[in-house]
This record gives structure tokens, C-alpha cells and sequence, in this order.
């Protein structure tokens, strides 16, 4: 029975362990291919000119940048590369200092050059004009304000009518090892249906679509044309590099007549708060994986704790104190259970000396010993197992909250990455050159209620439990050891509260 446990409790460990490297990004559903044919191809005018932004995957060259235009406002840097109109990045400040990259973030056609039209304190524009049409595209960027507006109006100077197939490329993902955002980054899409995240190493095309969004870590964009765009995709352009973007009806221009497409954009923190004073629809973008509802309802435990004690690390404390309460009657269970098992221990240890040649009726006996005394050797594993959803989803929303980006607590100055205490001049393996104390403390914590807990044993199960007892706190110490500091906070704490009742039960007669 102990070998079993044993073997539980490992692979428990080697599942947290490898958790978030493991954890599939969102797979995309069941698409629905554009349709490639026209219904209104009959009513075009023969002696029309086709003027259309090109659907094919366009060429990696257009991520060199000879150079930019920078917007800078108060709360955020803008760096537009206007030779084709587009965003290169976004650089956050006040606090967030945060660089979003977009590389041709709302290209619409990557054959036209434009030049810089006009500039002011809340907009910019760009403007390409040859013997057929001219195309005026302006950014309107309000200060401390996360939506722009983008419109975009093409004037047909020819004597015939044009033919347009417009697309807008919301930017471009870079998918390589090399990038630490990588393994965030994923494309949210919305259509009369649902929303949608769609994992970004996979092409995808769909129809009827509403809104299109694409995030990192912390950060993400949103755009939402006027009407609903034809369809949207996501592409591969390089192994390491996908495109999204939305394509647009078709729409014919007469001669001296101007056609404008319109979109609403979001570009900004990943704050639940903020999207949903801008359009809940969006809101969805948010989203925590697996565990996503408990993740969820965590944040808006942890922001109303927040709003009565204004400290993120003062209000991870009480969520703590919180779940272990809510979890109280198991826990109670699991530690008198454990006390049982202490007081069987001499038992055991007769029946192993006198049976220790039938392992079959020793197992047999042992079972029956538990049934009589109404002992469950597993029932302590409830609690951890109930607290490991909980565990993931907190995981999750810690490093994805962009509200605990810098929150200090003590001596922790993020309480989204390890608590960093202080450097030391060389690395220890596995460990780093950062000494984090929380961890260390837990590990600590851990030990002593393992050595408070252990039941009397002699012989092998002794040196067992006494193996177990090193062994335990020192794997959980490095597994916790670079996980961010809020959570690291959360566990000790409910750590010391399981502690502090295990004493408590252990002086009970």
C-alpha cells in the first residue's frame, strides 16, 4: 500500500512538473472554407479594372523595416513603418513596460507604397495615389485610451469602375523558441456563432467573421471591421512565423466615387475590467486554458479582495485562507485519518513480522485492520487532489494577469515572477544565482509537517517514511522555485494553516 502511495504522490509531481510546458495551446475547431466563388460576378461591368489586395501569403521581406515613424504618447509608443502603413510594435509605459510587436499590424496591400500624409497630437495618416485611385488611411490614437479607430477610403480617379477585393493583415506571430512569448501566443476569433481561440502553428480559414484578435502574454489587439468581414485567416508563412488577418467583400468603386472601411480596434492590456467597459463581446479573449472557469472566478475573488485591502500579495493571503476553509472538512478528515494511521502503526508493524513470508494475506489482514477501524489510507490525498485544479488555475491566471505585473508584497517586487531576494555571483544547479526565499520557507514548512504527521514505524517503512520526509520538501522546493511568487505565497500560506492544525490534532488525546 505504501509503495503505491509512494508512486501517486510521484506521478503528482512529475503532472505539476510539466504542466504549463506540457499544456496543449487551444487547437482550432472545424473550419469553413471561403468560398472561392462570386455571386455578384454577373453585375460586374466588363471595362471594370480589378484593383485587389492579394490573399496570397505575403513575402518575409516585408519584416524589414528601413524606417519608422514613432507616435509617442503619454501612456504607450507607437512605431508605424510608412512605407505600407502599418504598426511595427507597440511599446506600453507607465509601469507596464511592455513591448507588443505587430510587424505589419493593419497592412492592407503589400504592393503599395504610401507616404506620410499628416500627423497630429491623436492621429496619423498615410496616403498611396497612382493614375487609377487614391487611398487614404488614417489612424485616430485618442491619449490614455486603448481603442483606435482605423479608416481607410479609397477614391476611384479613373473613368471606369474598380473592382476591389480589400483585406486588412492584423500582424504577424513569431512562433520560434527564440521568442519567450511564444508559447502564449494564440488568435481569438468571433463569428455569428461563438468565439473562438485558434492555436497560431496551424493554418485556418472562416467565414462570417465579426471580430478578430490576436494576444501575448499580458497584451493583445482586437479588430472589428464595420461589417462583417467575408472570412478571416491564419497562415504560415515560415515555420517560425504565422499571419492573421481578415478578408473583406468585394465591392466596386464607380468612377470619381470613394468607398470607406471602417474598424474598431482594441489594443491593450489583457484587463477584463477594461474589455468589458469597451464591448464584453471581446472579453472572451481572456482565457486561462483547461481551467479556465476557476481561473477566471479566482481573478474576481482576487481583484475583490484587492478592493477591500489594496495589496495584491495581502489579498493572495486571504484567497489562501479562503480555500483552505472551504476545504476545512476534508482537511479535518485527511489529518485525523493521518492521526488513525499513527496509532494502527504498532499493528501493522506485528502483523508485517508475522506474516512477512504470505505478502498476499499481510495486504489482506492490513485492509481488513483499516475496515475495522474505519481508516482510509488514500482519504489524505483528497484535499491535494481537489486543491491541484486550483493550483493550475491560479498558476495560469498569475502569469497572465497583467494586473500582479509588478505588484510588490514584502520583499517581493513581482508577485508574477519568483521573489528574487537577492543574486548571488554563481549559479546553482537547477536553482540558478537567484535565491528565492518563499520557496525555501515552504519546503521548510513542508518538512516539519511531514515530520509532525509521520506514524511510528520500525524497519524498512521507517527508513521509508524518513527518506520521504527529506526527499518530498526538497522536489516540491524545486518545483516551486521559479514559479511566480503569488502562488508560491498562496500554497505557503495554506501550508502554514494545515501546519498549524496538525499540532493541534497531534496534542489531541
Amino acid at each position: 500500500m505504501e509503495k503505491r502511495l509512494v508512486l501517486a504522490i510521484a506521478l503528482s509531481l512529475l503532472v505539476l512538473l510539466s504542466w504549463s510546458a506540457l499544456m496543449p495551446k487551444p487547437q482550432p475547431v472545424d473550419v469553413t472554407r471561403v468560398a472561392t466563388n462570386n455571386p455578384s460576378a454577373d453585375v460586374i461591368p466588363k471595362d471594370a479594372a480589378h484593383i485587389t489586395s492579394s490573399s496570397v501569403a505575403l513575402a518575409p521581406a516585408l519584416d524589414a523595416v528601413k524606417e519608422t515613424v514613432k507616435f509617442i504618447q503619454e501612456d504607450r509608443e507607437i512605431d508605424f513603418n510608412p512605407a505600407n502603413a502599418s504598426i511595427v510594435d507597440v511599446v506600453f509605459k507607465n509601469g507596464l513596460e511592455h513591448r507588443f510587436p505587430l510587424k505589419i499590424g493593419f497592412l492592407t496591400d503589400p504592393t503599395l507604397i504610401f507616404k506620410q500624409n499628416n500627423i497630429t497630437k491623436d492621429s496619423i495618416s498615410f496616403i498611396y495615389e497612382d493614375q487609377n485611385r487614391r487611398i487614404t488611411k488614417r489612424f485616430n490614437l485618442p491619449k490614455y485610451s486603448n481603442t483606435i479607430d482605423l479608416e481607410i477610403i479609397t477614391h476611384n480617379l479613373s473613368t471606369v469602375p474598380l473592382i476591389l477585393n480589400p483585406q486588412l493583415v492584423l500582424g504577424r506571430l513569431d512562433l520560434s523558441a527564440q521568442n519567450m512569448q511564444s508559447r502564449y501566443q494564440d488568435i481569438f476569433l468571433g463569428n455569428k456563432e461563438k468565439s473562438m481561440h485558434l492555436a497560431a502553428g496551424k493554418d485556418f480559414m472562416g467565414t462570417d467573421v465579426k471580430f478578430l484578435g490576436l494576444r501575448d502574454q499580458y497584451f493583445c489587439t482586437i479588430v472589428e471591421p464595420k461589417n462583417i468581414a467575408k472570412g478571416a485567416y491564419v497562415r504560415k508563412i515560415t515555420p517560425q512565423q504565422s499571419e492573421i488577418g481578415l478578408l473583406l467583400n468585394e465591392e466596386i468603386i464607380k468612377p470619381g466615387s470613394q468607398i470607406g472601411h471602417y474598424y474598431r480596434i482594441y489594443l491593450g492590456p489583457q484587463d477584463l475590467s477594461i474589455i468589458n467597459t469597451i464591448k464584453p463581446e471581446w472579453s472572451s479573449i481572456i482565457y486561462f486554458g483547461t481551467f479556465d472557469f476557476i481561473a477566471q472566478l479566482l481573478l474576481q475573488l482576487l481583484g475583490f479582495f484587492f478592493n477591500l485591502v489594496h495589496n495584491w500579495g495581502l489579498a493572495i493571503i486571504i484567497l489562501s485562507i479562503a480555500v483552505y476553509f472551504l476545504l476545512f472538512p476534508l482537511s479535518i478528515k485527511q489529518m485525523r485519518s493521518m492521526k488513525e494511521m499513527q496509532l494502527l502503526q504498532p499493528k501493522i508493524e506485528a502483523l508485517r513480522k508475522e506474516l512477512k513470508d504470505n505478502p498476499q494475506r499481510l495486504n489482506k489482514e492490513i485492509m481488513e485492520l483499516y475496515k475495522e477501524h474505519k481508516v482510509n489510507p488514500l482519504g489524505g490525498c483528497l484535499p491535494l487532489l481537489l486543491q491541484m485544479p486550483i493550483f493550475f488555475a491560479l498558476y495560469q491566471a498569475l502569469i497572465r494577469s497583467v494586473a500582479l505585473r509588478g505588484a510588490h508584497f514584502l520583499w517581493i517586487k513581482d508577485l508574477s515572477s519568483p521573489d528574487q531576494a537577492f543574486t548571488l555571483k554563481n549559479s546553482i544547479p537547477f536553482l540558478g544565482n537567484q535565491v528565492n526565499i518563499l520557496p525555501i520557507l515552504m519546503a521548510i514548512g513542508m518538512f516539519i509537517q511531514q515530520k509532525i504527521s509521520m506514524a511510528k514505524a520500525t524497519g524498512e517503512a521507517a527508513q521509508q517514511q524518513k527518506l520521504m520526509s527529506i526527499i518530498m520538501p526538497i522536489m516540491f522546493g524545486v518545483i516551486f522555485y521559479q514559479m511566480p511568487s503569488g502562488l508560491v505565497l498562496y500554497w505557503f500560506v495554506n501550508s502554514l494553516l494545515m501546519l498549524g492544525y496538525q499540532f493541534r490534532i497531534n496534542n489531541q488525546k
